[in-house]
């Protein structure tokens, strides 16, 4: 079957011409240097895909960087070798087999829609997304230790988000330490795990504190 994909749209050729133009030709050698040698990012960062979120801005991050991986929630699945497709699973093994970053860190944000979308299906609120056709469903299931956390919690919708939020990086995090040569290069301390949380409307980013279940502005 012949593909239906459409010519890249004008607005995205404009921009990267521009980019080209300066950006590209300003660094040249260095991109050239890159592609020789290949990349030593010293660390990977979780992230939602959330068009809102500049990860490598935030950071001031130049190419090489960071070694980015953006889904939705920026959820950590737990380990699982079924021999079935897993992304982001594949990712962080080769960033921590092949790479050998030094940190990997977690970054939820504020008004996720996959943290809203956990929460309704789990709250009986969007039953749809318990149908087992649901990509965003099934994607969501991740989280359910972190909704039953808060299931309980007092507060209106906006605060139970927010700790549902925290509690996503947190689930994260620690399915991320199941996997055995993630928990090795911790035990060996070639590499530290990091949780963080950004506040899109102040540009705060909280970072979670050591050891606890709490998140501090950095």
């Amino acid at each position: 079957m012949t593909h239906r994909a459409k010519p890249v749209p004008n607005y995205l050729v404009e921009r990267y011409r521009g980019w080209r133009a300066v950006k590209f030709m300003d660094s040249r050698a260095w991109y050239a240097r890159l592609a020789r040698e290949g990349q030593r990012p010293r660390a990977m960062v979780i992230s939602c895909c959330d068009s809102r979120l500049d990860i490598v801005g935030m950071f001031g991050a130049e190419p090489g960087d960071l070694f980015v991986v953006r889904n939705v929630a920026s959820l950590i699945p737990p380990y699982s070798p079924d021999g079935l497709h897993h992304g982001t699973s594949a990712a962080v093994e080769y960033a921590v087999t092949v790479l050998k970053v030094a940190n990997i860190l977690v970054i939820g944000h504020q008004n996720c829609g996959g943290v809203a979308a956990c929460h309704d299906m789990f709250s009986g609120l969007a039953p749809e997304l318990k149908d087992s056709g649901s990509f965003i469903g099934r994607w969501m299931d991740i989280m359910e230790p972190a909704y039953n956390r808060i299931a309980d919690m007092e507060g209106d919708r906006e605060e139970r988000l927010v700790a549902l939020e925290h509690e996503g990086v947190i689930t994260s995090i620690e399915n991320l330490l199941g996997f055995p040569f993630v928990s090795e290069a911790v035990e060996a301390g070639s590499l530290s795990v990091h949780g963080a949380w950004i506040n899109i409307a102040e540009g705060r980013l909280d970072g979670l504190v050591s050891g606890e279940r709490v998140f501090k502005p950095l």
